[in-house]
């Protein structure tokens, strides 16, 4: 993808030159002070990423989002198959939660979140979604694109795509087919994935060893604090874990790193998890990563001494706090994520100022 006019190299030299990428200046963001806040990365995608930057946009304006980029279904499936680019649907979605609650932010978040209802070929398609897709094209940058539709947006962050290329997450399941339920065989594609009836064993991408993208590796090496989960398990979490160089830098960055677990189970993909097979499959996938602590919403906990154990395969504290809603589905609360995150990032973090 290349930009094809004077006017698109202007608009490219606008996005770089201006203040897209720099969520503490956006609009509607907390003036930074030097040394005042942590600078955070949360990883993840869908609904679940998209809680915990409702959370962390709260408390602090130095905020990247970094992506999954294997999501096959629905709109983002079809513009991926149709043009061949990344599934935007998860971009989307970050870019929204990072939206704030004023009347242009939260304007802007209904307009991109928005869906056609017809009869023909737009029919459920996002309405961000198009945008980003649009932009891809005219920029032919991916990270120039979607820093200028946080800039449009008024986001209180930054949102990245882990990786450049469309990824395939490919998974072994014992007993997808119903009736072999001792079968093991190879399931493809993030949306059967995430709604497979058998017992997820492991997942992988194809490629085996994706390019990530170098912005994303960048902010996890200079974060302060690092922040994977919650969401989908197999789906939208560990694929972070299966890109070599954001593995890699999860591995290498001085920052602090935080696992916040899911609210529930979730039915298909994660059917009959307790907190602790959560983390012990986390670590089947990636052993040599190191976490500081793990999150849990304390009410979802039976047994902390057990969760205690499995968090010690990571070298991680466990920490329990209210943050469900209140309504007793299994969403979390923004204002109580924050809290949470925030009293995370002041007893576990580095002795004095942030840097």
């Amino acid at each position: 993808m290349t930009a094809r006019s004077p006017r698109l190299s202007r608009l490219r030299r606008t996005v770089s030159e201006g203040r897209a990428g720099r969520p503490a200046e956006v609009r509607g963001a907390r003036p930074r002070r030097r040394g005042a806040q942590p600078k955070v990365v949360a990883l993840g995608g869908g609904m679940g990423l998209s809680a915990s930057l409702a959370a962390l946009r709260r408390i602090t304006g130095d905020l990247t989002a970094v992506v999954t980029v294997a999501d096959d279904g629905g709109s983002s499936g079809r513009l991926r198959d149709e043009l061949g680019v990344l599934p935007p649907g998860d971009l989307r979605k970050a870019l929204a939660a990072l939206c704030g609650d004023d009347d242009w932010g939260q304007t802007w978040a209904r307009v991109i979140q928005h869906r056609f209802q017809s009869k023909g070929d737009l029919h459920e398609h996002a309405v961000g979604n198009l945008l980003i897709v649009a932009l891809w094209e005219q920029l032919g940058d991916h990270v120039q694109a979607l820093d200028l539709v946080g800039k449009l947006l008024g986001a209180h962050g930054r949102v990245l795509p882990m990786s450049a290329v469309p990824l395939e997450l490919q998974a072994l399941v014992k007993g997808h087919d119903p009736d072999r339920p001792d079968e093991v065989g190879t399931v493809r594609g993030q949306a059967t994935v995430a709604l497979t009836p058998g017992e997820v064993q492991s997942v992988h991408l194809v490629p085996h060893d994706p390019p990530a993208v170098p912005e994303a590796v960048e902010a996890v090496l200079d974060a302060d604090w690092v922040v994977l989960g919650p969401g989908s398990w197999f789906s939208s979490v560990i694929p972070h874990l299966l890109v070599p160089e954001l593995l890699d830098a999860l591995t290498k960055t001085k920052a602090r790193r935080v696992l916040s677990l899911n609210l529930a189970p979730q039915p298909g993909e994660t059917e009959g998890f307790s907190p602790q097979r959560h983390v012990e499959v986390l670590a089947r996938h990636a052993p040599k990563l190191a976490l500081d602590v793990v999150l849990a919403d304390e009410a979802a906990v039976p047994d902390r001494d057990v969760l205690t154990e499995a968090a010690k395969r990571f070298g991680a504290a466990v920490e329990l706090a209210p943050v469900a809603r209140r309504d007793g589905s299994p969403r979390h609360d923004p204002e109580l994520l924050a809290a949470a995150y925030d009293r995370i990032f002041r007893m576990h973090g580095r002795i004095g100022p942030w840097r």
